[in-house]
C-alpha cells in the first residue's frame, strides 16, 4: 500500500537546531525527499527547535547535561507531533534513544576529519609554547595535551562565525571544527588545515547526519528508506556500539573511525584520561556484518585494559 505523501497544504514537518550548520543538514534531507519522491520544496516545513546546547553558550557541555543537550527539545516536540521528523549531527547523539522514536536512516556520510583552524602559520607543532587551544570538545582537548602537553584548553563554543571572530580577538591561537561542517557550509575560506585520522582520530560518527522518527510513523518510514544510505549504517554500527559499550558522554573522551574495505571492516577506537596524560588505542577488523560486535568487543578490552577511574580528572 502506497501511503499519502506530503503536500504544500500538509507538509512534512522537519526538526533542527538553528545553527547554519544545522539547517544546511535539514535542507539536504528535504532535497533528497524532494528528488526521491518527486515533490516540490512547498511540500516540506523546516521548523527551527532551540535547544538546551543552543542556549548556554558559556558553561562546558559536560557541566550541563552531555550528549542530549543538542536533542531532547527536538526529540519532545516530535513525541509532541509538533514536528514529523528531526535531523541531527550524528557525532551530537546519544546512542539510546528515547521510547517511542527511531533512528535508522542515515544520509551518505560527508568527510568525517577534524579542520585545524588558525589564523597564524604552521599546524599543531606550530602552535607556540603555553599557547590557548580552544574547544569545547573533551575529546580534542585530551588529544591537544596528549600530544602537546604545555599548552592551555579554553573552552570555545558557538558555530563557526562565532569561533573565528574569536580567534581574530585572541580568545585563542586556534580551534578546531569537523571538515564535514565546513563542506557543508562551503566554508572555503575558513583557514583550515584537514587532520589525517592517523593524527588526530575523530569523534564517533563524525561527518554522518541521522533522521529520526516515530516509532509507529508507517508514512515517514517508507519515504526515509527511500533515502537511507546503507554503508552509511554499516560504519556508525561499529562506532556507535563502540560508544555505547564505553558508556560515552560528554564527559569521557572517546575517538574511533570505522571504514570498510571489500567484505572487512577495520575499527581504530582510542579513550583518553580528560586531561590528556595518557590514550589507549585499538585497532582492529571484522567481517562487516559483525561491526556492531567488532565495536563491543574493542571496548570492552579498552575498558579492561584502563581499569577502574582511568575517565577521572587527575
Amino acid at each position: 500500500m502506497t501511503l499519502a505523501r506530503p503536500t504544500p497544504s500538509a507538509p512534512l514537518r522537519i526538526g533542527t537546531r538553528g545553527s547554519p550548520l544545522a539547517l544546511a543538514q535539514a535542507q539536504e534531507t528535504r532535497d533528497r525527499l524532494m528528488t526521491a519522491f518527486d515533490l516540490p520544496e512547498e511540500a516540506f516545513d523546516i521548523r527551527v527547535i532551540q535547544t538546551t546546547g543552543d542556549r548556554v553558550q558559556d558553561r562546558a557541555l559536560k557541566e550541563i547535561g552531555g550528549k542530549g543537550l543538542f536533542t531532547r527539545e527536538i526529540e519532545q516536540a516530535m513525541l509532541e507531533g509538533g514536528i514529523d521528523i528531526a535531523v541531527h549531527s550524528m557525532k551530537d547523539m546519544p546512542v539510546l534513544q528515547p521510547g517511542g522514536l527511531v533512528l535508522d536512516c542515515y544520509l551518505p556520510r560527508e568527510d568525517v576529519r577534524d579542520a585545524f583552524v588558525s589564523f597564524h602559520e604552521g599546524g599543531i607543532e606550530g602552535i607556540p609554547e603555553g599557547a590557548k587551544v580552544g574547544t569545547s570538545s573533551l575529546r580534542r582537548g585530551a588529544q591537544m595535551k596528549l600530544r602537546r602537553p604545555d599548552v592551555e584548553i579554553v573552552q570555545f563554543r558557538g558555530n563557526v562565525q562565532t569561533r573565528l571572530r574569536k580567534l581574530t580577538e585572541e580568545v585563542a591561537h586556534c580551534t578546531f571544527l569537523a571538515q564535514a561542517g565546513l563542506n557543508r557550509l562551503g566554508r572555503s575560506d575558513v583557514p583550515a588545515r584537514v587532520l589525517d585520522p592517523e593524527e588526530m582520530l575523530p569523534a564517533i560518527a563524525q561527518g554522518a547526519i541521522g533522521v529520526e522518527r516515530r516509532a509507529d510513523d508507517l508514512r515517514v518510514a517508507e519515504m526515509l528508506e527511500a533515502i537511507h544510505d546503507a554503508a552509511t549504517a554499516e560504519l556508525l554500527a561499529a562506532e556507535r556500539a563502540f560508544l555505547a559499550t564505553l558508556d560515552g558522554s560528554c564527559e569521557t573522551p572517546i575517538a574511533g573511525l570505522a571504514t570498510v574495505s571489500g567484505g572487512d571492516l577495520r575499527l581504530r577506537g582510542q579513550i583518553l584520561r580528560p586531561d590528556g596524560s595518557e590514550a589507549l588505542e585499538d585497532d582492529a577488523s571484522a567481517p562487516v556484518g559483525d561491526g556492531a560486535k567488532l565495536g563491543e568487543a574493542m571496548a570492552r578490552g579498552l575498558l579492561e585494559r584502563a581499569g577502574e577511574g582511568f575517565f577521572d580528572w587527575r
